[in-house]
């Protein structure tokens, strides 16, 4: 438990939390406290029930059991108008803004100010909103259109309209996985800022090399429960980890000997421009993927990583350039079926936006990219497809009550293994894998790991591009580091350190001499 002492007193603690959903107890006995100026981090793996507990603070959803106070008193919302008006506000990982209004008319949303004739005054609304953004050093005219705003700049604007509600308690849902690192220091500089204002804060991260930063608290949840609660201590890391996953991971990145064969993908002098412009993204980039291979693709924001599997899976036909073989032949690729024909399979940066269809149940998912394989008479066949989703969600340990669930409503971890599944089965040569493990949580990682390592031992060719240094160098077999879209350096297992991978990814400075 948190120790006494000069700790203010709780602003809202919940306790024996307990949620069902058909088929999922979600929550098992979570709670959480929250005091004046501090930041709770919360901490768990992809289905934990993080973001059930959030939801119930919320007033997105209602507890079976349990109790939740603020300031000690019992409260019950039954809707998050409810929540803000007690000073609750959440900020989701998928903001919540519409593009089309004005930063103000987005603020004030649904509350706009009236005149005496019940028009919207928009000199006060501009007035207030304003004022909202200068608490946060906030340097935007608050009649600009949200759509023109950069990610980092539009998670500001949610907490000005957080704050709009004179909220107490703010809940941050991931909030860096989409922002680079001078925004994600834009936003710490804002949480220091609101904390000293006596705002209290639950942070829901995987990211746990943020938290020294900013954290003054920390929360476990594992299976629905809460398991650990503690006042923040960086060195106690590897013992978070362990409570998160109820397990030493000490073997985080499995990886058998390597033992390649064969090339299965050699890229010649691939090039890649920006449509429209001309602009050079990728520029004459040559590697080979043997079998058994795990090829590491790093490079810093804008080197070409995302760019360069695109133009392997023919996403960018009229904008490539360059030789591709696969196997012993070479490869015309211009568009994914072309791709999928040669036995290339992509599992996409976004998995929402561009490697699942949401609304569609699990086995419809893995089966879209293969429908030849379980169509009869030019019909496809439940029955086949249900037996291929259970296999795979069985090989891959896919957390679903069903294959008829719906995908979106799985866990980040398990929604990547759906894309993973979809494109093993197509029974693909070649695996391409950009960021496989982004915004999911340590164990889910680890499975994915194991799942990369069991595809190269049994001679796929996998090129994976991460973000993640430690990632980058537990996983793979060689190291290509890209700048500014070429090819700097090449690393082998043993050669690979995080500073000599950095300096090869940091572009040269303009006009220095070599």
């Amino acid at each position: 438990m948190i120790p006494a002492g000069r700790i203010p007193p709780p602003l809202l603690e919940a306790r024996g939390i307990r949620k069902a959903f058909p088929g999922v107890q979600a929550l098992a006995g979570a709670g959480i406290t929250v005091r004046p100026g501090r930041l709770n981090a919360l901490l768990g793996e992809n289905g934990a029930g993080k973001s059930t507990l959030m939801n119930i603070l919320a007033g997105v959803l209602s507890p079976d059991a349990g109790t939740i106070a603020i300031d000690g008193r019992p409260v019950a919302f039954r809707s998050p108008r409810e929540a803000q008006a007690a000073g609750v506000s959440i900020i989701f990982q998928e903001l919540n803004l519409v593009d089309g209004l004005s930063v103000a008319e987005n603020i004030f949303l649904g509350r706009q100010p009236q005149t005496a004739w019940g028009l919207v005054d928009r000199r006060r609304m501009l007035h207030d909103a304003r004022e909202l953004l200068a608490t946060l050093d906030l340097d935007i005219d608050p009649a600009t259109p949200v759509e023109r705003l950069k990610v980092g700049t539009r998670q500001m604007v949610e907490i000005a309209k957080a704050l709009s509600f004179n909220s107490r308690l703010l809940i941050l849902d991931e909030p860096t996985s989409a922002l680079t690192e001078h925004e994600v220091e834009t936003l710490f500089t804002v949480i220091r800022r609101l904390k000293s204002r006596g705002v209290g804060m639950i942070y829901i991260t995987h990211r746990l090399d943020e938290l020294p930063a900013i954290a003054d608290d920390v929360t476990i949840f594992r299976d629905g429960s809460l398991v650990h609660e503690a006042v923040f201590a960086a060195e106690n890391r590897t013992e978070y980890v362990r409570r998160m996953v109820g397990r030493d991971l000490a073997d985080l990145y499995p990886r058998s000997p390597l033992s390649p064969g064969r090339p299965l993908l050699e890229l010649d002098g691939l090039s890649v421009t920006r449509p429209g412009s001309g602009q050079p993204l990728v520029t004459d980039v040559s590697l080979t993927v043997h079998a058994g291979e795990v090829v590491g693709l790093f490079g810093l924001m804008g080197a070409g990583r995302t760019e360069l599997l695109e133009a392997v899976y023919g996403l960018h036909p009229q904008a490539t350039t360059g030789r591709i073989r696969v196997g012993e032949a070479a490869a015309a690729i211009r568009s994914p079926h072309d791709a999928l024909a040669a036995g290339i399979v992509l599992a996409p940066e976004d998995r929402k936006a561009e490697g699942l269809v949401l609304g569609m149940s699990v086995a419809e998912n893995i089966s879209m990219a293969s429908l030849e394989r379980i169509t009869r008479h030019g019909l496809v066949s439940r029955r086949l497809e249900k037996a291929k989703a259970a296999e795979a969600v069985s090989r891959l340990t896919i957390k679903t009550p069903s294959t008829s669930q719906a995908v979106g409503t799985l866990s980040g971890g398990n929604q990547q293994k759906v894309v993973l599944a979809k494109g093993l089965a197509c029974h693909p040569r070649v695996l391409l894998l950009d960021e496989p493990t982004r915004g999911i949580d340590i164990g889910a990682k680890r499975e994915i790991y194991a799942v990369i390592d069991e595809l190269a031992r049994g001679g796929m060719a996998i090129l994976v591009a991460s973000s993640e240094l430690p990632e980058i160098i537990g996983i793979s077999d060689r190291i290509v580091v890209l700048a500014e879209g070429r090819v700097t350096a090449v690393f082998s297992r043993g050669e690979a350190t995080e500073q000599a991978i950095l300096h090869a990814a940091i572009p040269p400075q303009r006009g220095a001499v070599a």
